[in-house]
C-alpha cells in the first residue's frame, strides 16, 4: 500500500499500541479512558500535502472527534437518567397508515390469532427449532453429530422478508425489483461473483424461475427456518460432509412442516403458556373498546380450537368467546379467501372434535372450522341479535369492502387476498418496525450516521478541491482512506 512521504495520523495510528495512545495527546480524555485503539481508527483522517485538502481534513477530523465526545456525553446523561421516568411503548406501541382510514365506517373487525391477539416470547421460535432439529437427525437420520453441536436458533440471524434459495440453500435478502442483493451460504456470506454466475449474470431469476426457487420467509414462525437451513448448511461445510442443497432444504421445510402439523409445538406451548405466551392486560379492554362502539369482531385462525382455546383463556378469561360474533378456527388461509365452496363444521365443544351437521347460521358463542370467505357471507345472519330492530344481516356487500378492518401479522396469508380479493382494509402487525424505530433513536447509530455524513462530505469537497486533474498515488491513497473509514462506520 503506498504511504504518503508526509505525515499521516491514519499510518501513525495505526502502528501505536494503546499504552502510546494513551501517552499522547492526540485525542481528548473520552477516549483516553477507555483505551479504545479501534475508536481512534475511525477518528483518525489522513494527511495530504495540499494545504487545502489538509485544511478540509483536519476540519472534518477535528468536528468527528466533538461529535463522538457530544455523543458519549448525551449517553452518559441518558445511562443517568434511566428509571427515573416511567417507560414508554416507543416504537412498539405506534399506529401507521398508508391510507386514510375512517374508524367510524368500519363495520366489522377480523383478527388473527397468533402473533396478533396472541404474542409469543421467543423461546417458542427456540421450540420449533429444536423440535425440527430433533426431528431431522431422528427421521431423516441427518447426523447425530448435529444434536450435540450447540444449534440453536439465532434471533440475530434471521428476520422476516428474507428468502431461502431452494437450488443452492443460500438465504437471499431481495431488492424490489427481486434481484439478490446479498445472499448466505450458511453462516458465511456469499461474494458478488458467485452470486452473479448462478443467476446468470444480472443477480435476478427470471418470474418463472423464482416462483420455482424462491420460497419468501414472511411469517414470525418462519424464523426458526430460516436459521435452521443456515445452521444445517454450515455443519455440512464445517465437517466436509458433501450435501445437496435442494435436499436438505426440501427436508428442513418438511421437518417444520411436520412440526406444525403434528401438533407436537402447541401440546407443548399450550401447557407451558407463562413460558412462551407474552401477558397482554390491555386486549380485553380492547376489544371491549370496539364492542362498544358498535363493531362486529370475527375470529380467523389457522390455528386449530383447543390451542387457540387454552391461549384466548390465558390472555383474556373464560369466557373469551362471548367478546365474538364468529369464532373460526383451522381456518387454512389464504385459501379461506380463494376457495369457493369449502363448508363450515362446527367444532362440539365437550369433544372438540368436528361435527358435519349443516351449518346454515354463524351463532354467537360457537367455534366453527374450515369454510371459506364465500361460505361466511352466506351464514353471517346476525339479525336475530340485535335489539333495535334494525336489518343487520351480512350482505356479499357487507364483507366485499373497506368496512371489513382485518388485522394479522402475515402479509400472504392474512393480508394480500383480503386486500386484493375483497377490499378490506388491512393492518399488518409487525414488531420489526418498533425495533427498527428504536434503533434508529440509538444514540450511537445517530453518531455512526452524522459521522458517514461528515465522511461523504469531506470526500466531495476534497474531489471538487483537487479537480478534474489527474490523480497522484497521494490522492488516490487518501481518497481511499475516506472511503475505508465509510464502510467501518
Amino acid at each position: 500500500a503506498f504511504y504518503s512521504p508526509h505525515s499521516t495520523r491514519l499510518a501513525t495510528t495505526l502502528h501505536v499500541s494503546s499504552d502510546e495512545v494513551a501517552s499522547r495527546d492526540i485525542l481528548d480524555e473520552s477516549l483516553r479512558n477507555k483505551n479504545d485503539v479501534t475508536k481512534l481508527v475511525l477518528l483518525t483522517l489522513p494527511s495530504h500535502s495540499h494545504s487545502e485538502v489538509e485544511e478540509i481534513l483536519a476540519s472534518t477530523q477535528q468536528s468527528l472527534r466533538e461529535l463522538h465526545r457530544e455523543s458519549q456525553d448525551a449517553a452518559r446523561s441518558h445511562h443517568k437518567t434511566m428509571g427515573k421516568t416511567e417507560p414508554t411503548g416507543g416504537g412498539h406501541e405506534i399506529v401507521f397508515s398508508n391510507s386514510y382510514v375512517d374508524l367510524g365506517k368500519i363495520d366489522i373487525v377480523g383478527f388473527d390469532y397468533d402473533y396478533t391477539l396472541l404474542t409469543y416470547k421467543e423461546e417458542l421460535l427456540d421450540l420449533i427449532y429444536d423440535m425440527a432439529l430433533n426431528r431431522l437427525v431422528v427421521d431423516r437420520k441427518y447426523p447425530l453429530g448435529m444434536l450435540d453441536a450447540g444449534l440453536k436458533f439465532d434471533p440475530r440471524f434471521s428476520i422476516r422478508g428474507l428468502a431461502v434459495d431452494k437450488e443452492t440453500g443460500w438465504i437471499c435478502h431481495l431488492t424490489y425489483t427481486h434481484k439478490v442483493a446479498v445472499a448466505w451460504e450458511g453462516r458465511e456470506k456469499v461474494t458478488t461473483e458467485r452470486m452473479i454466475k448462478e443467476y446468470s449474470g444480472k443477480r435476478a431469476l427470471r418470474p418463472s424461475e423464482r416462483r420455482e426457487r424462491i420460497k419468501p420467509l414472511n411469517d414470525l414462525f418462519s424464523m426458526a427456518e430460516c436459521c435452521l437451513i443456515a445452521d444445517t448448511v454450515q455443519y455440512f461445510k464445517d465437517n466436509e460432509i458433501p450435501f445437496c442443497a435442494r435436499n436438505a432444504v426440501h427436508d428442513i421445510l418438511k421437518a417444520i412442516g411436520d412440526t406444525h402439523m403434528s401438533g407436537d409445538f402447541h401440546r407443548v406451548v399450550s401447557k407451558n403458556l407463562e413460558k412462551y405466551v407474552r401477558p397482554t392486560p390491555h386486549l380485553k379492554e380492547v376489544l371491549e373498546n370496539l364492542k362498544g362502539a358498535g363493531k362486529r369482531l370475527i375470529f380467523v385462525s389457522n390455528s386449530p380450537f383447543w390451542f387457540v382455546d387454552a391461549g384466548m383463556k390465558y390472555v383474556i378469561g373464560e369466557d373469551w368467546r362471548s367478546d365474538w360474533d364468529a369464532v373460526i378456527t383451522s381456518a387454512g388461509k389464504p385459501r379461506f379467501y380463494t376457495d369457493i365452496n369449502r363448508p363450515f363444521r362446527e367444532v362440539c365443544m365437550d369433544t372438540e372434535g368436528i361435527t358435519f351437521n349443516r351449518v346454515v347460521k354463524l351463532e354467537k358463542g360457537r367455534v366453527y372450522t374450515e369454510g371459506c370467505l364465500k361460505e361466511l357471507i352466506r351464514v353471517m345472519k346476525w339479525n336475530d341479535d340485535c335489539d333495535d330492530g334494525l336489518d343487520t344481516e351480512i350482505s356479499e356487500s357487507s364483507l366485499s369492502g373497506s368496512n371489513v378492518l382485518y388485522i394479522g401479522d402475515s402479509l400472504f396469508a392474512d393480508l394480500v387476498d383480503a386486500k386484493r380479493e375483497f377490499g378490506w382494509t388491512t393492518a399488518g402487525v409487525t414488531p420489526e418496525v418498533g425495533y427498527e424505530l428504536d434503533m434508529q433513536s440509538d444514540d450511537g447509530l445517530i453518531s455512526s450516521q452524522r459521522s458517514i455524513a461528515m465522511l461523504l462530505n469531506a470526500l466531495r469537497s476534497l474531489q471538487k478541491e483537487l479537480g478534474p486533474k489527474e490523480r497522484t498515488e497521494e490522492d488516490i491513497y487518501v481518497m481511499d482512506a475516506l472511503e475505508k473509514l465509510v464502510s467501518k462506520w
